[in-house]
């Protein structure tokens, strides 16, 4: 570590596996290969979607921009990691870092608020089939997903700019790309006020779409159950099934990663969780929906 105040820092240290240096060939095949899956899955579940005319409603456009958003994300990242991998410690830029973190951020939570927006489609879906193709008109799912994508570069921003004005100590970041808690590390001095700011915008870049999430399933379920017949409570529940999984998983490492404090930090536990929803979560979003999903099945096989 470096001290001092590094005011002007040109570049850092990317650590990355360092303390796994024997595996990185290993690692190397495997997230190379699970980048070209998730690419393949992803592009195939758009193309599938837009070729195929029974799948053009609401909650199909929402799917076809949740695999954008995930190749993109995914993208941000993965060459820094393959860099790693194989030459070791990587040096990156300044502005290549705040880039990287202001795109990786800017997905991550769009893709937030447009898991939101999902469940709000199967809400009028269910709650109320009559008005749904009213109420989810495709000037509604624009908006919508504008929405998502302006929240994502807000964030973004400001937790950027937050990182990068601040003093710097340190330019070894025990992390494979410019990740918020790692850069948190090197921070000067009393980093309460900065810890302070990462967690109340991630309460509202993750929280909130979370709760949205929340009181909508809440209204669902509570419809479903008051169906009359077993057969359109299961049919019912077998539209939000998927959305459902994508939803846990995504949320689960994502909140266990960015709602807590940094003395909590241990960068082996959160290189694991970011490998968790920045690389896996992307490649099983597809497969869910896939497998999942009559008719995303049926246009599969045409």
């Amino acid at each position: 570590m470096i001290l001092g105040n590094l005011s002007g820092l040109s570049e850092f240290r990317l650590l990355g596996f360092s303390e796994i240096s024997h595996l990185h060939p290993l690692l190397f095949v495997v997230l190379l290969s699970l980048y070209i899956l998730t690419l393949m899955a992803n592009t195939v579940i758009a193309f599938t979607i837009n070729s195929d005319n029974t799948l053009h409603t609401p909650m199909y456009f929402f799917l076809t921009q949740l695999s954008c958003l995930d190749i993109c994300y995914l993208s941000v990242i993965i060459p820094t990691i393959l860099e790693n991998l194989m030459v070791g410690t990587v040096f990156i830029s300044k502005t290549r870092c705040a880039m990287q973190m202001f795109f990786f951020l800017f997905f991550g939570v769009a893709e937030c608020f447009l898991l939101a927006a999902m469940s709000l489609d199967r809400y009028f879906a269910i709650c109320y089939p009559l008005h749904y193709t009213i109420i989810m008109s495709s000037r509604v799912c624009r908006s919508l997903v504008a929405g998502s994508y302006l929240c994502g570069a807000a964030v973004g921003l400001v937790h950027t700019l937050i990182m990068f004005s601040s003093p710097l100590c340190g330019s070894a970041i025990d992390h494979f790309f410019c990740e918020i808690q790692p850069l948190l590390d090197l921070l000067c001095g009393n980093t309460f006020p900065r810890e302070l700011q990462v967690i109340v915008l991630a309460v509202f870049a993750i929280l909130s779409p979370f709760l949205l999430i929340i009181y909508s399933y809440f209204w669902i379920i509570s419809t479903i159950l008051h169906m009359a017949s077993a057969e359109s409570q299961q049919k019912a529940f077998s539209t939000c099934s998927s959305h459902l999984v994508v939803v846990t998983l995504f949320y689960g490492t994502a909140g266990s990663m960015y709602l807590r404090p940094k003395y909590t930090y241990c960068a082996s536990v959160d290189k694991f969780l970011s490998l968790s929803y920045s690389v896996v979560t992307p490649l099983l979003n597809p497969i869910v929906y896939s497998l999942r999903n009559k008719e995303v099945k049926g246009a599969l096989k045409k």
